[in-house]
């Protein structure tokens, strides 16, 4: 591609899949459910600072991220729509929050306590409460929901909001376990009670990725779509569940070019440690990238890559900034050919959950780690 003629590996995020990711979901949640694009971790790998404006520019209601860091970054990028931090926020910078019209997660009465310590303001701080419904993270426990709802009762309404409620499904992800999520969502129900009934109404949201596709009754008023807005399925158990009845695009590829090929005998030992010997005259091609970018050294001797719309074995280690494939078979391949890590070429697929099988991982890792450094094009 000639914007990225001048880098030895990019990333390419295609808008118009992004686009079909986001309508699949809205018209998954309906008109009445508010949708929260998570765009915490740089967006899942794929630039925080590019994702977030797709998805307020597609209509999405609500942005999450997992600090105030990421937050303050996307106000001070003029993202002016209601943004959550769903990770720990440091007391120090609750002033931030409520200057910025950020809301924050408070999950504890140590965390509520320092809240309290807030002056009153014409602009008190928006807070989400937390709860604890079985996956037992962040949360106040149902046996604290009395407590809870006194001392908020009995804190000055200019000091903070409840603005929202919420929960988070251990077992979503997977239909075969629905009995675990029918029971969190069962307990949540006895929260919004509760808040019902202590003159709160506040936004309710339970179901993340997951949680939308296979459970449309814990929707609520707001769900978090995360993985799902990058065309990634929340599991495989998902997929082989849904994926007759939805279509999802995943929208990067990670891409990189042939930094030089050279002839080696039959023999001959690759790499660090001289971990594979090769069983025939072999035409081998170094691809300067490496663990530093993102490919988890568990793909040395197991991973691929694409190159001329064919597969090329990686071959030896996985070092810090290369690794060598295989390309014997390949003809004709050159100094700058173009190479495929995730994504298609050809005929040829490779996903980010292929290289997260052979890692013995997710490939919600595999996305978020891939180097923030590593130049993202949005293209069309």
């Amino acid at each position: 591609m000639k914007y990225a003629e001048n880098l030895r590996t990019w990333i390419e995020v295609d808008k118009r899949a992004i686009a079909k990711n986001y309508r699949t979901f809205r018209k998954l949640i309906g008109k009445k459910t508010m949708m929260m694009a998570v765009v915490k971790s740089n967006a899942y790998g794929h630039n925080l600072h590019e994702f977030a404006p797709e998805m307020v520019r597609l209509g999405a209601d609500w942005l999450g991220v997992d600090s105030i860091t990421e937050a303050m970054a996307l106000r001070k990028n003029g993202i002016n729509v209601p943004i959550l931090v769903l990770g720990f926020t440091l007391p120090s910078l609750y002033r931030d929050a409520r200057k910025h019209n950020i809301s924050i997660t408070i999950s504890s009465f140590a965390q509520f306590k320092e809240v309290c310590k807030l002056p009153p303001s014409k602009k008190p701080l928006l807070v989400h409460i937390k709860v604890d419904t079985g996956m037992h993270r962040q949360g106040f426990q149902m046996e604290e929901a009395l407590k809870l709802l006194r001392e908020i009762a009995q804190t000055p309404l200019r000091i903070f909001r409840v603005e929202g409620l919420y929960t988070h499904f251990a077992e979503a992800k997977n239909p075969r376990n629905s009995d675990a999520t029918k029971r969190q969502a069962a307990e949540f129900e006895k929260w919004k009670v509760l808040f019902y009934e202590a003159g709160h109404d506040p936004i309710c949201h339970a179901a993340a990725t997951g949680g939308a596709m296979l459970y449309p009754n814990t929707h609520y008023d707001m769900v978090r779509i995360g993985i799902g807005c990058y065309g990634l399925w929340p599991s495989d158990e998902a997929k082989y569940h849904l994926s007759r009845s939805i279509a999802l695009y995943p929208v990067l590829a990670w891409k990189a070019v042939v930094g030089e090929v050279k002839e080696v005998k039959k023999g001959e030992r690759v790499g660090y440690d001289s971990t594979e010997m090769l069983r025939r005259d072999s035409r081998l091609a170094v691809i300067p990238v490496g663990y530093w970018h993102g490919i988890p050294r568990m793909l040395s001797s197991k991973g691929r890559v694409l190159i001329g719309g064919k597969s090329a074995g990686i071959v030896g280690r996985v070092a810090m900034d290369m690794i060598v494939v295989d390309v014997t078979d390949i003809p004709n391949v050159r100094m700058g050919d173009e190479v495929v890590l995730i994504g298609k070429q050809g005929k040829e697929l490779i996903e980010s959950s292929e290289m997260a099988q052979f890692a013995a991982t997710t490939h919600y890792e595999v996305v978020t780690r891939l180097n923030p450094l590593i130049k993202r094009f949005y293209v069309i």
